[in-house]
């Protein structure tokens, strides 16, 4: 979806002869990233040096935390913010959920990652804290808490973290390409009247990024996921050399903050809150609102049961009502698998009744195949959560 962008050095004509204004006046080599076999969307990328040029190439291993069945089927909060932190914002994943999919993971970096290249899939992050900023092909991109990062499969990136604390982030691994919802767009893929948010509120890079580096004596090393595990390319020139591009494929951010809610007399179904989409899976977002202001609705979410969908919610910040003494708290994560009705906690639907607000910012995502869970996930798992709506497990 994201609309035509040009930015920096492109000539008035594609696939032609173009010369560098570089001192070696040299050819610029065009890179033409397309999806869906070149039917899709796509971006063309002057570089300096043909990004092509490996001078080695070697299997990598990256240590992930295995997934397993919910067996038995179990509702779960996870208090992510409990694992291990620290590295970076790619090796420093800590696998929490999966599926064919989507892999959902917490990092918390505190270090700025190697340059990356996600081969099997777009990734969609989302920074819960700090500041830091997304370096690629196509730019730079600063980012800050309540951004939605969006990656396009096999960009070159890395993930600077800036000063002042490191960058925790929920992060999800798509196999596929995730975009905005169908639904909000015309026919010519501008975002309607009505949409939850418009083109102003996409951010992406307004200049090149260029690495003043002609040839490295060992290479420079790119790790590499792909559709079967994990590589590492090394380049005999800096992927960063890229003085223009135009099109409409490149990395983008929008923030939480920017999402307009949809509100009504009785309470919304989940779908007014989507704000992605991807293969298998949708992903929503909560922020605050006012309440539903018919007489006698119940302002917070009734039980349900979305028979098709496992349904994840990360909580990021706010006062989260329909939660109320299940121990949930930023940063927490919830899995309601299909299969088990779930809704408010006891007491808060009477709580809210002299509410006229919400004020929870909230990340949700509805799988359309069972989520698997990490052993990692389990460390940090509430071990009375599921008996939280009976008041105890008896």
């Amino acid at each position: 979806m994201p609309y035509y962008r040009s930015v920096g050095d492109v000539p008035a004509k594609r696939h032609t002869f173009v010369r560098s204004e570089a001192g070696d006046g040299g050819r610029l080599a065009e890179e033409l990233m397309g999806e869906e076999g070149f039917s899709a969307a796509s971006s063309l990328l002057y570089h300096r040096h043909s990004p092509s040029a490996i001078i080695g190439a070697e299997a990598m291993f990256v240590d992930r935390s295995p997934l397993s069945d919910n067996e038995p089927l179990m509702p779960m909060h996870l208090r992510a913010p409990q694992l291990r932190a620290g590295g970076d914002l790619v090796r420093g994943r800590r696998v929490l959920l999966g599926n064919r999919s989507v892999t959902v993971c917490w990092a918390v970096a505190d270090r700025t990652s190697d340059l990356y290249r996600n081969a099997a899939g777009d990734e969609l992050v989302f920074v819960q804290s700090g500041r830091g900023t997304l370096e690629s092909v196509f730019g730079r991109l600063p980012v800050s808490a309540g951004d939605y990062v969006v990656v396009p499969a096999s960009t070159t990136h890395r993930w600077v973290v800036d000063g002042g604390g490191p960058l925790a982030a929920l992060v999800m691994e798509a196999t596929g390409h995730v975009d905005v919802p169908a639904r909000y767009l015309t026919a010519t893929g501008q975002l309607k009247e009505g949409a939850p948010f418009c083109e102003r509120d996409l951010r992406a890079p307004t200049e090149p990024l260029v690495v003043d580096v002609d040839r490295a004596a060992r290479g420079v090393p790119v790790l590499v996921r792909h559709r079967r595990g994990w590589s590492r390319h090394c380049h005999a020139t800096h992927p960063f050399d890229v003085v223009g591009w135009d099109g409409c494929l490149y990395p983008y951010a929008f923030s939480i903050k920017d999402f307009e809610p949809i509100v009504g007399r009785v309470h919304q179904p989940p779908p007014v809150h989507q704000t992605f989409a991807g293969p298998g899976f949708v992903v929503c977002s909560f922020v605050p609102r006012l309440f539903d202001f018919g007489p006698d609705a119940v302002k917070v979410p009734y039980h349900h049961a979305n028979v098709d969908s496992d349904e994840v919610l990360f909580y990021s910040s706010g006062d989260f009502m329909s939660r109320k003494g299940a121990g949930i708290a930023a940063g927490s994560l919830t899995l309601h698998p299909a299969g088990f009705v779930h809704g408010p906690q006891p007491g808060s639907v009477e709580a809210s009744m002299d509410e006229d607000r919400t004020d929870e910012t909230a990340v949700m995502l509805d799988t359309f195949e069972p989520l698997q869970v990490s052993e990692d996930a389990r460390s940090v798992a509430d071990p009375d959560y599921a008996w939280t709506w009976a008041g105890g497990r008896r």
